[in-house]
C-alpha cells in the first residue's frame, strides 16, 4: 500500500492529553489506558487511546497530546484496520521539506505550541472508515529531577469523555528503597479518592487510578464530558550511603549524588529586581510579596543585599549584610515601597550585583545572585551580546547567576544563555495568580546550599555527561551518567570532591556497592545517558558559535537519531494510509513563544481525543506494594466478537470491542488480603506454600495475595489443603496472615444497598488461588467467572464469552484483557487477575474501587489491621483489640501484584486475625 508521510515533531516532562470533541453519536473512545513505569528515577509513560467510528460515514480522528517540556517523544504508532503504521525519528531538516511541500498543497500544516508551564502540545489525525476503529500509542521518556526532597510524576487526565475502560497505572522501582509516597491533586480528593489505590513496600510502589464511567461525571471537575484534573505522585528514595545510588547496565552507569547529613552552608544572596514600568501593577505586587516571603526564610548567618532597577539603580544597602532581625525589617520596608516605572538597565543592575558579591567574599559561605525581570534590556547597555560577556567577566565563574523572566515579554533565551553561562539556570515566571508562590518556590531550591565546588570523579569511566558543579542544594540532586571502561565494573571507581564550608570533603565508600540492574537487553540505563548527554549537549549548543557550535549540534543530532528522541533537532514522521494528509510538528524551545501554523483539512468532520497528562510524583508512606500490571494495545483493532459463543442472545448492548491488557482497579482504603493453598505432607503441619489476601491503609478493599510460609513441615497425606490469607495493618509493621482448612467457599463481598455479592471457590491445586469467581448484582444478573470464560446470566438468558470483549448488562460492566477481567457494577470495580502457576491457571480477586457508602462486608472488605507487640521472648505475642495472641513469622507472595513480590507475615488463627468467627465470611452456595 502506498502512503503518505505525516511529520510529528513532540516534546516533553511527564504529562500527557489526549482531547476529543465531545459528540458521542460520531465516535467512542471506549479504552484510555496510561501506563506509567519509573525506573532509578527516569520515567517511561505510554498513551494508549483507542476510537471507534459509529457512523455510517468515514470521520477525521484527532490525536492531540500534550506531554510535558523535559520529555522527549520516543516512540508514536497508529493502529489501523489491521495495518502498523510507525513513527521514525527524522533530523528536523529533512522533514521541514516534507513540511513545506505539504503546506503548498494546501494540505495539513500541523499545529504546534507550548503550553501553560510545563507542557507542549502534538496534534496528529487519521481518517476512520465507517464502523472501523483506530488506536494510537504514544511513549515518552523522562528522568525525573529532584526538587525540595522529593521526585514528583503529574498525571493530567482529560478525556473530554467519560471513558468506560479508562485506567493509569504507575509503577515505581527503586532499588534504594522508597522513603515515603504520596498521592495528590485534584483528582485524588472528595468523590474520586476511593477510585484510587496505592501500595508501597521497600522498593516498589503502585499507584492506580479506576474512576468507573458514573465516577467520571460526578467528581468536582467532572461534567457530562469527563474527568479534568491531575493526579500528581510524589516521592523520595532512601539515602543509605553518602556517595548514593549507583547503578550499572551492559556498560553504562547512572549515579545519583544526593548526601542529606550535611551541615547548611551559610551563604550570600544578592536580589536584584526589575522595577521598570511594564513591571507596573499586579506583577510588581507580587514581587513584593514574594520578597517579604523570602525576606523571612533567611538564616541568620546569611548575609543579603537587594537592588532595584529600571534606568537607574536603586540599593537598599550599599553592601552585604547579616539577615538579622534588625535589617530584616527594614528590608521589608524597602520591598513594600518598590514602584515600577522607567527602562531597563538590566547590563548595570547585574553588574552591581556582582559588584556586592566580590566586594564582601566571607570563607566557608556560598554566593548567588538571582535577577528578576519582565522584559529585554532598553536602557544603558541593550546590545545583549556585551551585556552577557560583561556579565561572564564580573562573576568570572566565582558564583551561580539564577535568572527569572516573568511573563512572556522577556528575552527568555538571552536570559538562559546569561545564566548557562554562570553556572545556573533561567526560569519563567508565569503571570498567574500564584505567581508570588512560584518565586517563592524557586528561592526555596536554592536556599540552603550544603556543597560547594563539587567534582565528580569515575576511574574506568568514559563519554560522562557533566562532572563539575557549583553548589549542591539541599532536596536537590546530582546526577551523572557515562559508560564503563571495556565493561570492566571490577576496575570502575567512583569519587566525589566537594567543599563543606572550610572542610574539603571526599565521597568514596570503598565498601558501597556498584549495583548492576540486570541483563544486557536491560538498556534503560543506557537511555538514561543518552537522555542526559542530549540535554547538556543542546544547553552547549547554546553557549558556543562557529564550527564549535556545529560540532555540538551535529553530535546531539546523532544521539537523537540513534536513541530515537524528538528533540529541537528532530522531528517524527508517521506513515498513514494512502491519500492522508501531512502534519509536521516541530519541539519548540522554552524561549519561543507558542507557534501555530495554520492547519488546512479537506474532511468533512473532526474529533479530538483527549489524552490525560503524566508528571513524576511521589507516592504515599505506609502502603504495601502492588504491581502495576502493564497493558499491550491491540494490535490490529479487530473487533474480537467472532471469538464469543453464544448459548443464547443476551438482551443487552454489548460494545464487542478489544479490550487491553493489564488493567488494575481502584479502590478507596485498599486492603492488601492474601490467600493462598498448602499443599499437605504427611506428619506435622505443613506451612510450605500459602494464599493470602492483603489490605492496604488507604482506605481501599482488600487485594487477594498467596503466600510461601518459612518453614516446610511434614502434614498428614490426607488433611485437606490450606488457604492462607494476609489483611494489612495500619501503617508499616507486618500484615497479620492466618490459614483456612478445607473446602470452603468465601464471601468476598457483600454490599446490601446495591444487592451486590460477591462469592469464590478456591481452586485444589497447591499454591493456587480460586477457580471461580461468581458475582450477583440486583435480582436477575450474574456474571461467572473462571479461568476459561465468562458466563452472564440475565434472567433466562445466558451468554459465555471465551474473547476479550466489552460486555454491557444494565449498569454492570465486563472488559475481558489478555490476563484479567474487569467488572463495573454501580461504583464498585473488581478486577480479577488471572495467573499462571506450573502450568495451571488461577484467579485473584482484587477490589479497586470500594462502594461509596462502605456498607459492605466480606473477605476483600476487611478494614486494615491494628495491633500493638507486647511481647518478643520467649515468643511474640500481639495485642489486638485489648485481647493478646501468640504469633508466629511467616510470609506471603501477594497475588495481587502481576510480579507477585513475598512480603512477611505474622501468621495467627483465623479467628484472632478477624476478631470474628470464620463462618461469618463463608457461603453455602455460590
Amino acid at each position: 500500500m502506498e502512503r503518505s508521510l505525516v511529520q510529528i515533531t513532540l516534546f516533553g516532562l511527564l504529562l500527557a492529553l489526549v482531547t476529543t470533541l465531545p459528540n458521542k453519536d460520531n465516535w467512542d473512545i471506549y479504552s484510555f489506558h496510561i501506563n506509567s513505569t519509573v525506573s532509578s528515577r527516569y520515567a517511561t509513560t505510554v498513551i494508549t487511546s483507542r476510537v471507534a467510528n459509529r457512523m455510517d460515514e468515514s470521520k477525521e480522528i484527532e490525536f492531540q497530546v500534550r506531554i510535558p517540556k523535559n520529555a522527549f517523544i520516543s516512540k508514536f504508532r497508529m493502529f489501523i484496520d489491521g495495518q502498523v503504521y510507525d513513527g521514525v525519528v527524522k533530523g528536523k531538516e529533512k522533514a521541514q521539506q516534507q513540511y513545506t511541500e505539504a503546506v503548498s498543497r494546501g494540505q495539513s500544516a500541523g499545529i504546534v505550541s507550548s503550553v501553560g508551564r510545563t507542557l507542549e502540545e502534538f496534534k496528529t489525525s487519521v481518517n476512520v472508515a465507517a464502523h472501523k476503529k483506530v488506536t494510537f500509542e504514544l511513549t515518552y521518556e523522562e528522568l525525573l529531577k529532584r526538587r525540595l526532597g522529593k521526585y514528583e510524576l503529574q498525571i493530567h487526565a482529560q478525556p473530554m469523555q467519560p471513558v468506560k475502560d479508562f485506567k493509569v497505572d504507575v509503577h515505581i522501582n527503586e532499588q534504594a528503597g522508597i522513603n515515603f509516597i504520596e498521592v495528590k491533586g485534584g483528582l485524588s480528593t472528595k468523590s474520586l479518592a476511593n477510585a484510587i489505590t496505592k501500595t508501597h513496600a521497600d522498593k516498589q510502589a503502585w499507584v492506580y487510578f479506576y474512576p468507573t464511567e458514573a465516577q467520571q461525571k460526578t467528581c468536582d471537575s467532572c461534567g457530562e464530558q469527563g474527568m479534568n484534573g491531575d493526579l500528581v505522585i510524589t516521592y523520595d528514595v532512601n539515602r543509605d550511603t553518602s556517595l548514593g545510588d549507583i547503578k550499572t547496565s551492559d556498560g553504562y552507569f547512572v549515579h545519583h549524588f544526593a548526601p542529606s547529613s550535611l551541615t547548611r552552608i551559610p551563604k550570600n544572596v544578592v536580589f536584584v529586581i526589575d522595577r521598570s514600568g511594564s513591571m507596573h501593577g499586579r506583577k510588581i505586587q507580587q514581587t513584593r510579596i514574594a520578597l517579604l516571603h523570602i525576606l523571612n526564610d533567611l538564616a541568620e548567618e546569611d548575609y543579603f543585599g537587594l537592588i532595584t532597577f529600571a534606568n537607574s539603580i536603586n540599593h537598599w544597602k550599599q553592601e552585604l549584610v547579616q539577615a538579622n532581625k534588625k535589617n530584616l525589617e527594614s528590608a521589608k520596608t524597602f520591598a513594600r515601597g518598590i514602584q515600577a516605572k522607567g527602562g531597563t538597565n538590566i547590563n548595570k543592575a547585574v553588574l552591581e550585583g556582582a559588584s556586592i558579591l566580590n566586594a564582601h567574599p566571607r570563607e566557608g559561605s556560598a554566593s548567588i545572585l538571582i535577577l528578576l525581570t519582565d522584559g529585554d534590556p532598553t536602557s544603558g547597555v541593550t546590545n545583549i551580546e556585551i551585556i552577557q560577556s560583561n556579565v561572564r567577566g564580573a562573576i568570572a565563574d566565582k558564583f551561580p547567576l539564577y535568572c527569572l523572566g516573568f511573563g512572556f515579554d522577556v528575552n527568555f533565551e538571552f536570559l538562559e544563555k546569561m545564566s548557562l553561562q554562570n553556572n545556573g539556570v533561567a526560569r519563567r515566571i508565569y503571570q498567574d495568580s500564584d505567581a508570588d508562590l512560584q518565586l517563592k518556590g524557586f528561592y526555596e531550591e536554592v536556599a540552603t546550599p550544603l556543597l560547594t565546588d563539587v567534582t565528580m570523579i569515575y576511574l574506568g569511566g568514559t563519554n560522562l555527561t557533566q562532572t563539575n558543579f557549583s553548589q549542591y542544594y539541599n532536596g536537590s540532586e546530582i546526577v551523572v551518567a557515562g559508560q564503563i571502561t571495556n565493561n570492566d565494573v571490577e576496575t570502575f571507581t567512583p569519587q566525589v570532591v566537594a567543599i563543606s564550608g572550610r572542610r574539603r570533603l571526599t565521597f568514596s565508600e570503598t565498601n558501597a556497592t556498584v549495583e548492576s540492574t540486570g541483563t544486557v537487553s536491560d538498556n534503560r540505563i543506557q537511555r538514561v545517558w543518552a537522555y542526559l548527554t542530549v540535554k547538556q549537549l543542546l544547553e552547549k549548543e547554546l553557549l558556543l558559535s562557529g564550527p564549535e557550535k556545529e560540532n555540538v549540534k551535529k553530535e546531539a543530532l546523532e544521539l537523537s537519531l540513534k536513541y530515537s528522541f524528538v528533540t529541537p533537532l528532530t522531528s517524527m514522521v508517521v506513515t498513514k494510509p494512502q491519500g492522508e494528509t501531512t502534519d509536521v510538528l516541530h519541539k519548540p524551545k522554552e524561549s519561543e513563544t507558542s507557534q501555530t501554523q495554520p492547519r488546512v483539512s479537506h474532511h468533512r468532520s473532526m474529533t479530538h481525543l483527549s489524552a490525560p497528562h503524566v508528571m513524576p510524583a511521589p507516592v504515599m508512606p505506609g502502603l504495601y506494594s502492588r504491581q502495576l500490571y502493564p497493558t499491550y494495545p491491540d494490535i490490529d483493532g479487530r473487533n474480537n466478537q467472532q471469538e464469543n459463543h453464544k448459548v443464547e442472545s443476551l438482551q443487552t448492548a454489548r460494545s464487542g470491542i478489544v479490550g487491553q491488557a493489564g488493567q488494575v482497579g481502584q479502590y478507596d482504603e485498599e486492603h492488601l488480603l492474601t490467600s493462598a493453598l498448602l499443599k499437605p505432607v504427611t506428619g506435622r503441619r505443613n506451612r510450605h506454600r500459602t494464599q493470602r489476601i492483603m489490605s492496604i491503609d488507604t482506605g481501599a478493599a482488600p487485594v487477594l495475595m498467596t503466600t510461601r510460609a518459612s518453614v516446610v513441615q511434614a502434614v498428614t497425606a490426607n488433611a485437606p489443603l490450606s488457604h492462607r490469607f494476609l489483611i494489612k495493618t495500619e501503617n508499616m509493621s507486618l500484615p497479620l496472615c492466618f490459614d483456612v482448612t478445607g473446602d470452603v467457599h468465601l464471601k468476598l463481598l457483600h454490599h446490601p444497598s446495591t444487592e451486590l455479592s460477591v462469592n469464590g471457590e478456591l481452586d485444589s491445586v497447591a499454591y493456587g488461588g480460586f477457580k471461580k469467581i461468581v458475582i450477583h448484582f440486583k435480582a436477575d444478573l450474574q456474571v461467572e467467572v473462571d479461568t476459561n470464560e465468562i458466563t452472564v446470566r440475565e434472567g433466562q438468558t445466558v451468554t459465555r464469552h471465551t474473547g476479550q470483549d466489552h460486555i454491557t448488562a444494565g449498569s454492570l460492566t465486563v472488559i475481558r484483557r489478555d490476563k484479567e477481567i474487569d467488572v463495573t457494577a454501580g461504583d464498585t470495580r473488581i478486577v480479577i487477575l488471572i495467573h499462571v502457576k506450573d502450568g495451571t491457571k488461577f484467579l485473584w480477586p482484587v477490589l479497586r474501587q470500594q462502594p461509596s457508602d462502605n456498607n459492605t462486608e466480606g473477605i476483600l472488605a476487611l478494614k486494615p489491621a491494628v495491633y500493638e507487640e507486647v511481647q518478643q521472648t520467649p515468643s511474640t505475642k500481639l495485642k489486638i483489640k485489648d485481647q493478646e495472641t501468640d504469633v508466629t513469622r511467616s510470609n506471603a507472595v501477594d497475588y495481587s501484584i502481576v510480579s507477585h513480590p513475598t512480603l512477611d507475615c505474622w501468621l495467627m488463627s483465623a479467628e484472632s486475625a478477624l476478631q470474628r468467627r470464620l463462618d461469618d465470611f463463608t457461603v453455602a452456595q455460590l
